[in-house]
């Protein structure tokens, strides 16, 4: 890039050296006791002697959080160094340690008495945290005995953290040839949307063979990471791998079950239907698997810079809602952003919370294409949820996996109309209209057959390890399903599951994607169909849903939209957009 692109200032969190943080931890030592001394009695405990335990607990474990945000970030931002590597794994081990003398706050707190437990929700200041709470109760019945929770809140740094952390250290310090030289994983996927066919077809096979020589090492990470999901969900009791991610989301099994039903029976109709269409534009029957993002024929590949995505996603924003635009200016203009690609960096785009008494931090890797800009808004929604959130407190302000995509993927599409409205001709709108289709299909198709993928993998994980050869039998079963027989899949293509961090990171987020985008696409229909004076009760309620943070489940918070997520019909719904989108650009 010619323009200088931003790095972020952690020093909003902790100076450099994090003596701060360490500052904070003595302070926490000094602060446990009078939380630990209810242990044990909170059966008995008044409504005020709850709500004083319970004040006190948010603030340690925000205290917590931004430690652990600090330590995180530095980490993500430079991998490759061996003292953010130590620094991060030190909070870690130091703050499970901790944390786990205040397990018992959520473990009784979950088994209250529920007679102790209405008459306590008489108490006003108790009332405000009942929907913490009831995510709490809900949680209840797949606990464990106190002891057995704190051995596994002790031990998580050194075991299943561990290997999530050799996973992310060994995955960053990948090098990948090519012409000549080496790059990042960052850079490998973006040349694999270049506009030269060769480039594509080299940097694909440079990630197929690296993966290839370092598949021995993640499937050994996956089955172990997968082998201690097992172990645990076993022993709480849950039934499917999939059922302890819908209770931490806040969703019943039978919704998501919905959803995946919904995406599976149309990929032939949305998925296999694009690509046939793409390969008949690029002149040919059947693409290779590296060229399924690539760029249209005739598409000029037009670059942004910094201050070009800036301007459109702070425009697109105020369009919609000056007070987003105005939360989102923040982030460029106060140091909230770590853009540049380099080596070390994590690959990828995140916006992470952090705690409410700070603000987000947004990481990406901008290349200046259009699918940056949209990153770019993707991450900046999150950002702004976050913002909002804040307001409800540590404990309430999280969203759960269910809402956590609705406000980035409506910014994303809030930055696409603006790139479409200022598109200067018919093929420029087709070429937009296109990428558009096909971060959809990647965001809603792809996450679903990613999700397929970890489904069969769990699934055959109970029976013993799974082969690396294994694994890469069950990746091309559910992608050859999903991307459809325009899409050429060799056996260069069998190792490409390993590159896949949310598969070690979060067991079963995948879903998540495809919830965000097909509520959003409910959402955006019901905003388009409006009249223009009722829109702005639409914004309001819009609002309203990202500051509710954690205190609503999707059910009630879409409710004011007319919108149910327990019918299959409102998966329909979002899926009919896509389908509407492909037939447009079969027009075109």
């Amino acid at each position: 890039m010619l323009d200088t692109l931003p790095q972020w200032d952690l020093t909003h969190l902790y100076d450099d050296e994090g003596k701060g943080a360490y500052a904070d931890l003595d302070k926490v030592r000094a602060a446990l006791a009078e939380v630990t001394s209810f242990e044990g009695k909170l059966d008995k405990a008044t409504p005020s002697e709850l709500v004083f335990v319970i004040e006190r607990y948010q603030a340690l474990a925000e205290t917590f959080s931004r430690i652990l945000s600090h330590a995180d970030l530095k980490f993500a931002a430079n991998m490759s160094d061996p003292k953010t590597g130590q620094y991060a794994q030190d909070m870690r081990e130091t703050i499970s340690a901790l944390s786990s003398k205040l397990l018992f706050v959520e473990l009784e707190l979950g088994t209250l008495p529920d007679a102790h437990y209405q008459v306590a929700l008489t108490d006003p200041d108790f009332y405000h945290y009942q929907p913490w709470m009831r995510v709490l109760r809900a949680s209840a019945p797949y606990q464990l005995e106190p002891r057995l929770e704190q051995m596994l809140v002790e031990r998580a740094p050194t075991g299943r953290g561990a290997w999530v952390r050799l996973f992310d250290e060994t995955s960053t310090a990948l090098q990948f040839p090519f012409q000549g030289g080496v790059v990042t994983e960052a850079e490998i996927l973006n040349h694999m949307t270049s506009t030269t066919p060769s480039i594509r077809r080299e940097a694909g096979l440079s990630l197929s063979a690296v993966m290839a020589e370092n598949q021995r090492l993640f499937s050994l990470i996956l089955n172990v990471i997968a082998k201690d999901k097992e172990v645990d969900d076993r022993w709480r009791g849950f039934e499917r791998p999939v059922s302890s991610r819908n209770v931490a989301n806040d969703v019943d099994d039978s919704t998501v079950d919905a959803l995946c039903e919904a995406v599976n029976a149309r990929t032939g109709e949305i998925a296999h239907r694009y690509y046939q269409l793409k390969a008949r534009w690029m002149g040919t029957e059947t693409i290779d698997w590296w060229d399924r993002n690539a760029p249209l024929p005739g598409d000029d590949d037009r670059r942004y810079s910094w201050d070009d995505a800036k301007a459109i996603v702070l425009d697109a924003f105020a369009g919609f809602d000056p007070e987003m635009a105005a939360i989102a200016r923040r982030f460029f203009d106060e140091g909230w952003i770590d853009a540049g690609v380099r080596s070390g960096k994590a690959s990828g785009a995140f916006s992470h919370p952090t705690v409410p008494s700070a603000h987000p931090f947004i990481l990406m890797n901008f290349n200046g294409k259009a699918r940056d800009v949209m990153t770019l808004a993707h991450e900046m929604g999150h950002g702004i949820h976050q913002v909002l959130a804040a307001e409800k407190g540590y404990l309430m302000a999280d969203t759960p996996l269910t809402l956590a995509e609705t406000a980035s993927v409506f910014a994303e599409m809030l930055a696409f109309q603006a790139l479409v409205r200022d598109a200067a001709s018919p093929d420029a709108r087709r070429f937009l209209l296109a990428g558009k289709v096909e971060d959809m299909l990647n965001t809603v198709v792809r996450q679903i057959a990613f999700h397929n993928f970890e489904t069969k993998f769990h699934e055959a994980r109970r029976s013993g390890e799974l082969s690396s050869e294994d694994m890469s039998d069950i990746w091309m079963e559910t992608q050859t399903a999903a991307l459809g027989p325009a899409i050429r899949l060799d056996d260069d293509y069998r190792p490409v599951w390993a590159y896949i961090p949310h598969f070690v990171h979060t067991p079963f987020y995948v879903y998540a994607y495809a919830f965000g985008d097909c509520l959003v696409n409910a959402l955006w229909q019901s905003y388009q169909t409006r009249a223009e004076d009722d829109r702005q009760m639409f914004v309001n309620d819009y609002r309203g849903l990202l500051m509710a943070g954690g205190t609503q489940r999707y059910d009630e918070a879409l409710a004011p939209f007319g919108l149910d997520a327990t019918k299959p019909s409102f998966w329909h719904l979002g899926l009919d957009m896509i389908a509407d989108m492909i037939t447009e650009l079969e027009e075109l």
